[in-house]
Parts: C-alpha cells; structure tokens; sequence
C-alpha cells in the first residue's frame, strides 16, 4: 500500500466503512462476469451529467453513453466516435467530419442536421465559459449531407479536436445518446450494455453478449468505493482526487492497484470575494507567498507529483517559459517576513483584518490541506475559516484537468469571465489576442497576459491536478491516462 499519514480523526470514515463490507452486493470480479465499476461521485452525477460536469462520474457516463464527434484513448490520443473519420482543410479552416451509423435510443437514425444542431448549442455554451479558446473562431456547423457535416472557422485555431472530445461535448437527445453503451438503472447502480453501431440495437438481441463486455457502474462515497474494491466486488474505481487520498491508509489495497494519472491542469485557490483586504495587492501576494508547498508532498504522496507557484506549469505554447512570481527567489522565512510586513501595514492603515473563508470539498485531503493553509496564514496574522464548497467565500479551490495543453485555458480558467479576482489589463490582451492578425502577435499578447496574471495574485497555485484509480491486474487495457480519460470499452480483460 502506498505510505501515507496517518490521521486518526479525517480517516474514522473508512475504518466505519469497514464494518459493512460484509453486506456489498455485486459478483466478485475474479470470475469472468460483467466488470463492475464504482466511481468516486452522487447519483445526480449520473442522472443530469452536463449539469454536473466536470464531476468525474457526469464525466464517465457521457463517455459511455453520449459520445461527441471525436474521443480521447486512455493515451490521451484523439480517436474517432461518432464521426468515423475526418479531414482539416483550407489551412486549418476547415473540419469536415464524415458521420458513422449510429442510432438514437428510439430506434431512429442519427443525421447531420440533428448532430450540427446540438453542437452548435454546446458550442455556443463553452465559449459562454471560455471565450478565448479554441472554438472562439467557429463561424457556423454546417450538415452537408445526412452523414457529413462541416465546421467552418474564422481563422485557424489549434486544439479544436481536443475540444471536440470534451464530454460537453456529447452528442445526445432526451432519451440519450449513441452509445458506446446503453444504459439502465437496476437499483443503485447502472447496467450499460455496448450498443451494436450497424443496428444502433443493444448487442445481445440477436446473440448473446459475454458477460465481460457488460458494464456494472455505481457512483459512491470515496470510502465505500475503496472497501468494494478491496473486498473484491468491484474491479475498478475511477475518480479519485486529493480530497479522498488519505483513505487508503490502512485500507490493505495492494500498491501495484494505485494507478495515478499524470494529468496537467489547476489545483489551487482562486481569490472570488470582494472586500478590502483582498482587494489589496500587497495582501493577495502575501497569500500566495505565505504558503510552504514543499509540505504538500509529504500530504499527498504521490510518484510524480509536483507542487508550483506559477500560474502555467509548463511553455506549452507560449513564446517564452511562464513568469516566475516576483518572490520565487526567496527563502521561506523571507517570504513570510514580506507577507506578514504587508499585512501589518493593512492592519494600521483599516484595523484587525476580517477572517477569510475557504471553500473547500469534503473529504480528508481537504482537511489537510486546510490545516496546512490555517498555518501558514497565522504565522502571517490572518485568520480563516472552512466553508463548503459552494458556500459564500473570498478562496476558493480549483480542481481540474486542462482539457487542452495550451495557456489560454489557464489564463481563461482563472480570468474575469469566471468572476474571479482578475487583471483587467490582462483581460485586454486576452480579448486582443483573438483579433491577432498574425500567429506571432497572437502568442505575444497571450505572454503578456499571462505575466499579468501571475502578478495579479487572483489565483494562487499550489500543484497540479490529484487523479488516482484502483484497478485490477485482470484488466489488461487499463492504463494512466495523462487526460484521466479510461473509456469503459477499452477495458480488455485477461480470463486467466
């Protein structure tokens, strides 16, 4: 088992969770029947999943269910779904997609005008949240035939694939979508069935489907998925986060079962109230300068894993490397010294700061995390408090994988149209950099919005995303997905 903390109090949860293990229904999944899957999430996840996105279990059962034009592997590659086969022309203009035969719940034919309807709406919807990224230059979604539609650009934009694989961006009506699986509630949990793609019939009305190729997927608690895993009823569990992390103490899950995804994205805490002492720029940088991160490895012990204090970890596709903060050469015991002297002169000039609420999910990674932030805030005369989620709050966590690997989605992700503490200059280069008229001057002005926002302290990063999964060496097809992308139908299975 991998070496973790031991908490006594965040971890009771699991050692109650124990105590059931006896009553978990399912076949054991040494046999050769349908592969369960629990997934660390609610049941609403699976009930309205483009509401709670990006929940990983709204996540997983788009993919199953609902798939968009293009998907991604378990490699993070773009594969084909329901469109069979495409081409890019007119210098990147151009997206033509050739449709395969698929079929809707009710038995009618899947058409380019009823696919280039729906994904105009979703198109319309993600550019509503991130309105300089790939798709902002889509002019139109045009069906050129019954089977072939075409997405017409304003000006080339990389990345546009690996949008379209998004799950937003599934492709469904109101009785679902085209599969790989078709899907039906048995109880608490959900059976998919994979879906025949010359028929659009579930497979198994003219032969029988081998149990292995069925689906058995729960949305649970992070405990209870842990000891089903561990107990054997399930053979995989996906979902799994820096909040749920330190209930495997103790759980007896075998080390060589922790699949951890080497994914890249945000994980960090966004400055989103409005009072006067965030509104300061001395005292958003001394929240970002106060916190210690090289503890957060010894909470999160993960191989790989790394901490940051930039706000883009890597180039990706900026012109030049990511701005370092302006204290990054600093010892700790300086940069608390300078967080707590900016601090002191916003007490004498407005009197004893206001407590600060966090949001933060549940879960024992969080509580560690909080107890760490609840620190290293005192040591520089602040006070906070914890609040849920989606409570009212001046920080809050960000916790997601970037759906593409380029710099707009960071500075986006964290920028003035997700009400977020933000740089209106930096938002002007933004907003410049998709009338660029040149790639070059588009790249240029990213650069300088991003060393606008890394000065500006609105978000203060700590690392990147926590993905981990449970699962079993009999499933031969599983692999770490640097997207923490696992389609259900790639999941091959060994019968030794």
């Amino acid at each position: 088992m991998i070496p973790l903390p031991i908490l006594p109090k965040p971890v009771r949860s699991l050692a109650a969770t124990l105590l059931v293990a006896a009553t978990l229904a399912g076949c054991s999944q040494e046999g050769s029947g349908p592969v369960v899957v629990s997934v660390i999430g609610q049941r609403d996840d699976f009930a309205k999943p483009l509401v709670h996105l990006p929940d990983p279990g709204a996540k997983l059962i788009l993919e199953a269910t609902a798939q968009g034009l293009v998907a991604f592997d378990a490699a993070g590659e773009i594969m084909p779904a329901l469109a069979q086969r495409w081409i890019v022309v007119d210098e990147g203009r151009s997206y033509i997609f050739r449709l395969r035969r698929a079929f809707w719940a009710n038995g009618t034919r899947v058409t380019a005008p009823d696919v280039a309807r729906m994904l105009t709406a979703r198109i319309e919807s993600l550019r509503r949240l991130d309105p300089d990224g790939p798709l902002d230059a889509v002019q139109a979604v045009v069906p050129m035939t019954g089977e072939v539609i075409e997405i017409r650009m304003a000006a080339p934009r990389p990345f546009v694939l690996q949008m379209l694989a998004q799950p937003q961006m599934a492709v469904l009506s109101r009785d679902g979508g085209t599969g790989p699986y078709r899907s039906v509630r048995r109880g608490n949990a959900l059976s998919l069935t994979p879906i025949d793609r010359s028929t659009g019939d579930e497979e198994g009305q003219d032969e029988p489907v081998h149990p292995s190729q069925l689906r058995i997927m729960r949305a649970e608690r992070a405990a209870l998925a842990i000891v089903r895993f561990r107990e054997g009823q399930s053979a995989l569990l996906l979902g799994g986060r820096f909040s749920d992390l330190p209930l495997l103490v103790r759980s007896g899950i075998d080390r060589d079962a922790v699949k951890v995804d080497p994914v890249q994205g945000l994980m960090g805490l966004t400055v989103v109230g409005k009072n006067k002492l965030i509104d300061d720029d001395g005292v958003r940088a001394a929240l970002n300068m106060a916190i210690d991160r090289s503890e957060l490895p010894r909470l999160f012990p993960l191989g790989g894993w790394a901490t940051t204090e930039q706000v883009v970890p890597s180039q990706l596709d900026l012109p030049r490397g990511p701005t370092p903060p302006a204290w990054a050469g600093l010892s700790m015991d300086d940069r608390r010294a300078q967080a707590a002297a900016a601090v002191a002169t916003w007490r004498a000039a407005n009197g004893e700061p206001p407590v600060l609420r966090i949001a933060l999910p549940t879960g024992p990674g969080a509580t560690l995390l909080f107890g760490l932030l609840r620190r290293d805030y005192r040591s520089i005369g602040l006070r906070i408090e914890r609040v849920g989620p989606d409570a009212d709050a001046d920080l809050r966590l960000i916790d997601e994988v970037a759906p593409y690997d380029s710099a707009l989605w960071y500075l986006g992700r964290v920028g003035c149209w997700r009400k977020i503490h933000c740089s209106d200059a930096a938002d002007m280069q933004m907003q410049s950099a998709s009338l660029a008229s040149t790639g070059e001057d588009r790249a240029n002005r990213i650069a300088a919005a991003e060393a606008l926002i890394q000065a500006h302290n609105g978000y203060i990063p700590l690392g990147a995303p926590v993905r981990w999964s449970l699962a079993t060496k009999r499933l031969t097809g599983f692999q770490s997905s640097p997207r923490a992308r696992h389609p259900l139908n790639h999941l091959f299975r060994s019968t030794n």
